[in-house]
């Protein structure tokens, strides 16, 4: 496979931008090797500059679950485009987008538009500090909210520790009042409330783990985290930005029957185009400005671009039949995956929901960040260039989901099983 254009064009990056990329995994440290530059998408593909073809199942790292450029929605681009990109006023496409989530997620009352998952999840905490009129809050060793400050929180070893800062530049009074906690454990999170009685704004979650590859939660553990917040007088904050409308069309709220009280969203709102929202019970969202007090505001926040690809992308995934279609196409990925590692006798863990997949080379079921760490790094390198060699594109991490569209088909599938089996074969 020759790759010589992005080479090329990876070197002049890097006299320009940090490491070359403008987002870190992009740049293949986790793995080796040069990253594609990209040079087109269409349907399920992606095409590099050296006019390379793969399968793509990182789709922008979620965004993309109708596939590269569909017609519909580049079409409602394109007509909004000429209409205007950005006006710093309200607009009607913002209260439909709204709407919609609203009646696909009934845990969402109210909705307020921001640019970035960051952002959703930084200005949510704000919110359940201000209303719980309390400090401090617990996540999830794994689990990643966005670069906020406060939350680029490293796991200490124990049941749970006080957050140490986990970047240069990050002060430790930021992260003072950040509680962390293993993933899939209740009788921690119970510790930590107790310790810090009355203290705990909130309990902030992926429901359903994918920045530390993909860790379902385990039978009860969502349910209990639900319990133990109305018995701390808590809020529960599930991070949907990877989750919502891809593990179902409510979300994981709706797969687990779970109800949090405030939700952050991201990736399929936007169709592709940078959005993410935040909401909930309407009288947490009534605190936010300028109805409430909680400060909050962004100059591009409900661009109408990004509110008419939202829009369309969540008309599409609403028809009859398409979750069920997502939920087998991801089935058929991870099942072709196991059968071509167990083939070449290689230990791997596998399991997806909804249209999210994953796997860890891995001898033993993995239920946290610790037991993910464990987990064949050196020879997932050596799979995923295999895997690039035979056209097919999964995220440069073992610490990172899969992703499946509606418009992966059989076809797809057919040339995902052949790569799978010759890339565990050749190790």
């Amino acid at each position: 496979m020759k790759i010589d254009k992005s080479e090329n064009l990876f070197a002049e990056a890097q006299k320009i931008t940090p490491g070359g990329v403008n987002s870190p995994v992009r740049a293949f440290r986790g793995v080796g090797g040069v990253p594609r530059f990209i040079e087109r998408g269409e349907g399920a593909y992606l095409y590099d500059v050296d006019g390379n073809k793969y399968v793509d199942y990182v789709l922008s790292w979620g965004p993309l679950i109708h596939g590269h450029a569909h017609p519909q929605i580049v079409d409602a681009l394109h007509q909004q485009a000429k209409k205007g990109t950005s006006f710093g006023a309200p607009t009607e496409l913002e209260t439909q987008l709204a709407q919609r989530i609203a009646r696909l997620m009934p845990a969402v009352e109210m909705v307020r538009f921001v640019s970035s998952g960051t952002e959703a999840v930084m200005s949510v905490i704000r919110l359940a500090r201000a209303y719980t009129k309390r400090n401090k809050i617990i996540k999830f060793s794994g689990c990643y909210h966005g670069h906020a400050d406060m939350l680029l929180v490293q796991a200490g070893s124990g049941v749970a520790t006080l957050g140490l800062p986990d970047s240069p530049g990050v002060s430790p009074l930021t992260t003072a009042d950040t509680l962390t906690a293993p993933y899939n454990n209740l009788a921690a999170v119970e510790q930590l409330l107790n310790e810090n009685s009355g203290e705990v704004a909130a309990i902030l979650i992926e429901p359903v783990a994918g920045n530390m590859g993909m860790v379902l939660p385990e039978p009860g553990f969502l349910e209990g985290l639900r319990l133990l917040a109305n018995k701390n007088g808590t809020l529960l904050i599930f991070d949907e930005v990877m989750t919502g409308f891809r593990v179902s069309l409510g979300g994981a709220q709706q797969h687990f029957n779970v109800v949090p009280d405030l939700t952050c969203l991201g990736k399929v709102i936007g169709g592709g185009l940078p959005a993410a929202a935040y909401g909930g019970r309407r009288d947490i969202m009534r605190e936010v400005a300028p109805s409430g007090a909680v400060y909050q505001a962004g100059t591009l926040s409900g661009n109408p671009l990004a509110m008419v690809a939202g829009i369309t992308t969540l008309d599409l995934l609403s028809a009859t039949g398409v979750h069920e279609k997502l939920t087998d196409t991801a089935e058929q990925v991870v099942a072709a995956l196991k059968e071509a590692a167990a083939a070449a006798s290689i230990d791997v863990q596998v399991s997806s929901v909804g249209s999210m997949w994953g796997f860890f080379l891995n001898s033993s079921p993995v239920r946290s960040y610790e037991e993910a760490k464990t987990s064949n790094t050196k020879l997932f390198s050596e799979i995923f260039h295999r895997l690039l060699e035979h056209g097919v594109y999964i995220a440069p991490s073992q610490f990172e989901a899969g992703f499946v569209s509606t418009v992966h088909t059989s076809e797809t599938l057919s040339l995902t099983k052949s790569a799978f089996q010759r890339a565990f074969s050749g190790v």
